[in-house]
C-alpha cells in the first residue's frame, strides 16, 4: 500500500491516486470477464509493469502495466463445415491517456496479432498509454481457406472488423468508466486497406486514420500484378535439369544490383545530392535499355530479354487490348538492395521449379480461394488469363477493395484526418496506384483535401518497412498532433535502420520531395528541405 508522510505533498498525493487507480484496475482486470455481452466469451490477464515482452520478444523493451483480454464472439459453424468466430485481443493499459488504437492486421489475416501497437512509432502504442485492439478478422489460420465460407469473406472485409472496432470501445468504457477522449486506426498492407475500409464504411469510429501501403485494389489489381510479373519473368527463366524454368533465376543479385545501380546513376542526384536515395521520384525518367548487352549476357550488362521483361512489368499489368490492369512502378534503387523484400515477393529464392516467391505461396493463395467467385483452386498466376479472369473477381472486389470512393465526403465531415504512406520500392502493392488515389481524393475535394488527407512516399522503403531507406518515422505521434492540436504534418522526421543506421531524413507531404541544401551534413535532415 502507497503512505504519505505529513506533511501531505501536491506531488505525494497524485502518486498515492495512481497507486490506488492501479490496484483498482488490477481488480477491475479478474472481473472484465463477467461483464462479457451474451454470446461472447473474455479471458483476461493482469499484467506487471515492466516484467514482460511482446510473444516471443527476447530482447527489446518491456510493456507496460495492463489488462489483457483474449476475445470471441460469433462462434459459429462454416458452410465449409469449419468452426468459426471473429477472435480478438485487447491491452488495456494502467496508466490509460484517453486514447484508443485499433492495430490493423495484414496477409490472409487468421491469427491474432500481440495489441502493442508497434507500427510507425519507435515506442509501442501500449506503453505511451493507447488501449489497443488486434483482431483476427473472423477466421482461424494464416491460409485463404476461409474463403470458401461466404460468411467468413464479408467479416474479413468488414463485419469482423466493424464488431471489434464496437466491441473495443464498450469494453473500455467497462474497464475505464468513460470512452475514449480519440479512436485512432493503424495499419500497413492488408491493415492499410482496413484502414482505407474504416474511413468509408464506418467513417464515424476513427478521429484519425494511418493507411500504410493500403491493399486498396488487392483483389482488382495487385493479385493481377503478381500474375503478370510472375508470367513475365518466368517467360525468361533459364530451365533447370529438369527442363522446366526456374522462376528465381530470371534475375540474378548481380542483375538486381545492376538495376539498382543503374536507377542511382541516372536520378540519384535529381535531389541535390548522391545519397543512395531516389527522392524525386517523378523526374526519374530512368530505361532499363541503357543496362542492355553489346554482345554475349555477363554481370555488367543483363540479356534483351531480362531487359523486356523489366520494362514490361514495370509498365504494368495490361490485356491484351492494351488496358491498365493495375498501376505501373516506380523505378527505385531499393528493388536491387539485399535488405530490400523485392526479391523474396517477385522471383522467390527456389532453386528447382516449384517456385517460392511470395506472390505464388502467398497471392495465389488468396487468388484461388477468396478473391475468384466461386473459389477455384485450379487458377494459378502463371496460367492467369488477362482477358477473361479479371472478371471472376469483380464479385467481390466490390466488397473488399477501397480504391473507387476518393470523396471520402462522411469522414472529412466528421473532422477525420488520413495519413497515408507508402514505400517507393514496395513489391506488392505499387505506390503509383497510392498517388493515383490521393490525386483523385484532390481532384474530388480541391483545396480541401489537404485539410483531412495527406500523402507520404519513403524513398528505397520496401513493404511496410526495411530496405535501404530511413524507415523509422513517427507516424502516431504525427496523427496525434495533427488531430489533438491541429497540426497538419508538413514533413515528419525518419532515421536509417539496417542499412542507414546514422541517417535522418524528412519525410514530406506529397508532392513536395526532400532537396539538399547545398550544404551541411548529407546524414543529417537538417540539411534538407521539403520543397
Amino acid at each position: 500500500m502507497f503512505h504519505c508522510n505529513f506533511p501531505v505533498s501536491v506531488v505525494c498525493l497524485a502518486l498515492a491516486a495512481v497507486a490506488a487507480s492501479a490496484k483498482a484496475q488490477t481488480r477491475d482486470c479478474a472481473t472484465l470477464a463477467a461483464k462479457a455481452p451474451a454470446g461472447m466469451t473474455l479471458t483476461t490477464e493482469a499484467i506487471a509493469d515492466g516484467v514482460t515482452r511482446p510473444p516471443g520478444a527476447t530482447t527489446g523493451p518491456v510493456l507496460a502495466a495492463h489488462c489483457r483480454v483474449s476475445g470471441r464472439m460469433n462462434e459459429r459453424v462454416g458452410q465449409d463445415g469449419k468452426p468459426y468466430f471473429i477472435g480478438f485481443e485487447m491491452r488495456l493499459p494502467t496508466q490509460w491517456n484517453g486514447r484508443f488504437l485499433y492495430q490493423g492486421g495484414g496477409g490472409n489475416d487468421g491469427i491474432i496479432r500481440p495489441a502493442i501497437g508497434p507500427q510507425a512509432s519507435p515506442t509501442f502504442a501500449l506503453n505511451k498509454g493507447f488501449a489497443v485492439v488486434t483482431t483476427d478478422a473472423g477466421h482461424q489460420g494464416p491460409t485463404a481457406d476461409f474463403g470458401f465460407d461466404p460468411i467468413a469473406r464479408t467479416d474479413n472485409a468488414y463485419n469482423a472488423h466493424d464488431r471489434v472496432a464496437v466491441t473495443a470501445k464498450d469494453i473500455i468504457q467497462k474497464f475505464y468508466a468513460k470512452g475514449p477522449d480519440k479512436s485512432y486506426f493503424i495499419g500497413c498492407s492488408g491493415g492499410g486497406r482496413q484502414g482505407m475500409m474504416f474511413t468509408q464504411r464506418f467513417p464515424s469510429y476513427f478521429d484519425g486514420v494511418i493507411a500504410m501501403a493500403p491493399a486498396m485494389r488487392v483483389s482488382s489489381g495487385a493479385t493481377i500484378a503478381a500474375a503478370w510479373d510472375t508470367q513475365a519473368f518466368n517467360a525468361i527463366a533459364p530451365v533447370g535439369a529438369d527442363g522446366k524454368t526456374v522462376l528465381s533465376q530470371a534475375l540474378g543479385n548481380a542483375d538486381l544490383k545492376l538495376l539498382s545501380d543503374g536507377i542511382l546513376a541516372a536520378c540519384d542526384a535529381q535531389d541535390g545530392v548522391k545519397d543512395g536515395l531516389v527522392s524525386d521520384p517523378a523526374s526519374c525518367k530512368f530505361d532499363p535499355a541503357v543496362l542492355q548487352c553489346q554482345a554475349a549476357k555477363n554481370d555488367s550488362c543483363l540479356a534483351p530479354a531480362q531487359v523486356a521483361a523489366v520494362k514490361k512489368v514495370f509498365e504494368g499489368a495490361k490485356d491484351s487490348k492494351g488496358k491498365a490492369l493495375y498501376a505501373g512502378w516506380p523505378y527505385d534503387p531499393g528493388i536491387g538492395h539485399p535488405q530490400n523484400d523485392w526479391r523474396a515477393w517477385k522471383l522467390g529464392t527456389s532453386t528447382t521449379a516449384v517456385p517460392n516467391s511470395r506472390h505464388v505461396f502467398l497471392m495465389q493463395d488468396a487468388l484461388q480461394a477468396y478473391f475468384v467467385t466461386p473459389p477455384d483452386r485450379s487458377v494459378s498466376l502463371l496460367s492467369f488469363d488477362f482477358d477473361k479472369d479479371p472478371a471472376r473477381m469483380a464479385a467481390h472486389a466490390w466488397i473488399f477493395d477501397t480504391a473507387a470512393d476518393a470523396k471520402l465526403a462522411a469522414f472529412q465531415a466528421r473532422g477525420g484526418k488520413l495519413l497515408i504512406a507508402h514505400g517507393l520500392a514496395d513489391p506488392i502493392f505499387s505506390p503509383h496506384d497510392s498517388i493515383d488515389y490521393y490525386q483523385r481524393l484532390n481532384a474530388e475535394n480541391g483545396a480541401a483535401a489537404r485539410d483531412f488527407a495527406r500523402l507520404f512516399l519513403i524513398p528505397g522503403m520496401g513493404h511496410c518497412q526495411g530496405g535501404a531507406a530511413t524507415d523509422a518515422w513517427d507516424g502516431l505521434q504525427a496523427m496525434v498532433d495533427w488531430v489533438e492540436k491541429g497540426q497538419a504534418p508538413t514533413q515528419i522526421l525518419a532515421k536509417g535502420t539496417a542499412v542507414f543506421p546514422d541517417r535522418t531524413r524528412p519525410l514530406c507531404a506529397y508532392p513536395s520531395v526532400a532537396r539538399y541544401n547545398g550544404s551541411g551534413n548529407v546524414e543529417d535532415a537538417a540539411s534538407f528541405s521539403c520543397r
